[in-house]
């Protein structure tokens, strides 16, 4: 039999709780240090109960580089894991019910248990892609300064009484923001260059319209390497672009609209990449002339162009083959016909 042991993840410790059925929850006695100690320290706990890790099942809630770092030890002490979206997590319980890091625990234990055939197992990712996940994330965050930074400058552009020490701080910050930039984007590149399978796959990525080396490394992290091409609409709605239906009885008929969350940044390269193609591909650019001349707001055919280069990128990465401007999908009922 299984156990489910939820653990609550802090900076320096975690909380651990087995549950094993509805109404057999055990916490343990105290919190256990976030390092190796603290999982030996969990160990003899679990022998102390005759459980082995073939019988222990252990998840956790992605609280960032607090909960990767134990992962990593549970991993390589042989450990069974799956790491938790807090979002699914928390929606699985009502809110109103008594909080404290125990409780917390239990309730991803019993998440483990409820929804077991839904858990992925956590496997370390491969460390060029570690590293090009964090010269992306570094990289976003950088882009963010810069544009607060340019905001900041053009403000102090248009006041009456100029400052110049201020001018010239923010001017000297943005130079050294955009040198950082331009840094990240040669290591990503020199990243993926070095790799054989993901330059292959960046390569057949970027012979697409509007899809450059930050929209291929993105793809790159979230395939594992190529390793997992997701299914299309997966990925679309696991992006937050792909419209959802919104109906209920005969009363709520709302329109079909995209949720608009997920990874933000892959989300927006899709959206700026099908402004570039609506823009100077033929075959797109009539759609969106099309569209949006029989009344359909911009953003909803921005947002439709790129769940079609979405599709086709999933598609090219299945079949291994570059973009082909001259293709045409095959209506599945036009073979019933035939």
């Amino acid at each position: 039999m299984t156990v489910y042991l939820g653990l609550d993840v802090a900076a320096d410790s975690f909380t651990a709780s087995l549950f094993e059925a509805p109404g057999r929850l055990k916490a343990a006695p105290s919190a256990f240090g976030n390092s190796e100690a603290g999982v030996r320290a969990l160990e003899e706990w679990l022998c102390s109960m005759g459980l082995g890790q073939e019988q222990v099942h252990v998840c956790l809630e992605n609280t960032g580089v607090y909960s990767e770092a134990l992962c990593y030890v549970l991993h390589g002490r042989g450990y069974r894991l799956s790491l938790l979206d807090p979002r699914a997590l928390w929606k699985a319980f009502p809110d109103g019910q008594p909080k404290n890091d125990v409780r917390d625990a239990g309730k991803i234990g019993e998440y483990g248990f409820r929804y077991a055939d839904k858990l992925t197992l956590w496997h370390p990712r491969e460390e060029i892609i570690e590293q090009i996940g964090v010269v992306l994330s570094t990289r976003e965050q950088l882009v963010r300064q810069k544009t607060a930074s340019l905001n900041a400058r053009s403000t102090l552009a248009r006041k009456r009484v100029q400052t110049p020490a201020a001018n010239r701080a923010l001017d000297a910050t943005i130079a050294h923001l955009k040198e950082q930039i331009t840094g990240l984007d040669k290591e990503l590149q020199r990243l993926i260059r070095s790799h054989p399978t993901l330059i292959n796959g960046a390569s057949l990525l970027m012979s697409a319209p509007g899809v450059g080396w930050l929209l291929s490394g993105h793809f790159i992290v979230l395939t594992r390497g190529f390793a997992e091409i997701p299914m299309y609409r997966t990925l679309a709605q696991y992006l937050g672009i792909s419209p959802n239906e919104h109906t209920s009885g005969t009363s709520v008929r709302k329109k079909p609209r995209s949720r608009r969350y997920g990874p933000a940044t892959i989300r927006k390269l899709l959206h700026l990449a099908a402004r570039s193609i609506g823009t100077h591909e033929a075959s797109y650019r009539s759609y969106y002339a099309q569209k949006v001349g029989a009344g359909k707001p911009k953003s909803l055919v921005i947002n439709n162009i790129a769940n079609k280069l979405l599709k086709r990128l999933c598609a090219m990465l299945k079949h291994q083959q570059p973009y082909n401007a001259a293709h045409r999908p095959i209506d599945p009922r036009s073979l019933a016909l035939a």
